[in-house]
């Protein structure tokens, strides 16, 4: 049975530090030199109905380092949505493809699109989650622990609007029993709301893990942080707020050189990037020495190795005497009508 990769709620803990291990390892293979040609003779196709910098890049380039291939399919270029169905899209590319990421404004068009196909699909961002932005955040996060601690003993403090990455990283966290916390304003409807379905998942996910949570408006909550988080000031597919309204709204949570100094000796920013600077972070944060957020980006192309790898598994399936006895079946038929063999 395919698996799709929705939202990191659909896996178990051990199922994550799988695909964040086999990213890890893949990433210090090529880095040594050696590029796994995990992904040879694969077709990925990338549905995109928004831009993107990271996300296109990062899935392109683990496609092409693993001897695969994408096909980009920007807005106008496909008929998703339009004269043809989501899920007609869907089984078309089933044919064509071997694994497919998509990049939409609304969750329920990647649901869909899962649904009706027959290979994977990757959720590259919706409207409710970007789970492939947080596998990156957390191979970064372990990568750079404080001395002494493991994941799960870290304090992560995400900053601001609660966005989709908000949510997500709340997800992942809580999944792998870290200890999340959301500090930014609650009740204002001009922000994205953290909602009775949020908070449900997240105390499900701390029960099986150990986790904790907490949603604050209270700075005193982000004592002893080991990582600050935050995302842009506005929501990506409302109507977006003023320049004046969001600095309004939003300049309690900038991270600043005041905020960092509240979190533990030594502790970090991330950022998904890209970021407003002067508004959700200062130039001096951004750029300083405990800054991760390039790191973090970089990281990107980690997690999209991993994340093709681990679904496409069951596609590389084939003992060497199924390989043989195909290419020899192959061989017969191009020897009758006379084609030259190779």
């Amino acid at each position: 049975m395919k698996k799709d990769f929705i939202t990191v709620n659909d896996f178990t803990k051990e199922e994550l530090l799988e695909i964040i291990e086999v990213s890890r390892a893949i990433k210090k293979s090529i880095k040594e030199g050696y590029y796994p040609p995990l992904m040879k003779n694969m077709t990925l196709a990338m549905i995109f109905q928004q831009s993107s910098t990271r996300t296109r890049c990062s899935f392109e380039t683990a496609m092409t380092q693993m001897g695969g291939h994408a096909q980009y399919l920007g807005p106008g270029m496909i008929q998703l949505g339009g004269h043809e169905t989501i899920e007609d899209t869907g089984r078309v590319l089933s044919g064509l493809c071997d694994i497919i990421m998509a990049r939409v404004i609304e969750h329920k068009t990647v649901v869909s699109l899962a649904n009706a196909t027959s290979v994977p699909v990757i959720n590259a961002m919706s409207d409710y989650t970007h789970p492939t932005q947080v596998i990156a955040d957390v191979i970064t996060m372990m990568e750079n622990l404080p001395a002494g601690k493991k994941f799960e003993d870290c304090k992560i403090v995400f900053c601001g609007d609660f966005t989709q990455v908000a949510a997500s990283l709340g997800f992942i966290c809580t999944k792998l029993g870290a200890n999340f916390v959301f500090y930014g304003p609650l009740g204002n409807p001009k922000t994205q709301p953290f909602t009775p379905k949020h908070q449900k998942i997240f105390e499900e996910n701390c029960k099986v893990s150990g986790g904790t949570w907490k949603v604050t408006e209270d700075e005193k909550d982000v004592e002893g942080a080991d990582f600050f988080y935050t995302d842009v000031w506005y929501g990506l597919y409302e109507a977006e707020l003023t320049k004046e309204e969001r600095t309004e709204i939003f300049k309690k949570y900038q991270v600043n050189r005041e905020l960092m100094a509240k979190g533990a000796i030594g502790c970090k920013f991330l950022h998904c990037l890209p970021c407003t600077r002067g508004e959700d972070v200062t130039d001096e944060v951004a750029d300083s020495a405990s800054s991760l957020c390039w790191e973090e980006a970089w990281n990107r192309l980690t997690a999209m190795r991993g994340l093709l790898v681990y679904f496409t598994k069951d596609r590389r399936k084939y003992s060497e005497t199924h390989k043989q006895a195909a290419k020899e079946d192959l061989d017969k038929v191009l020897e009758k009508y006379g084609y030259d063999l190779y």
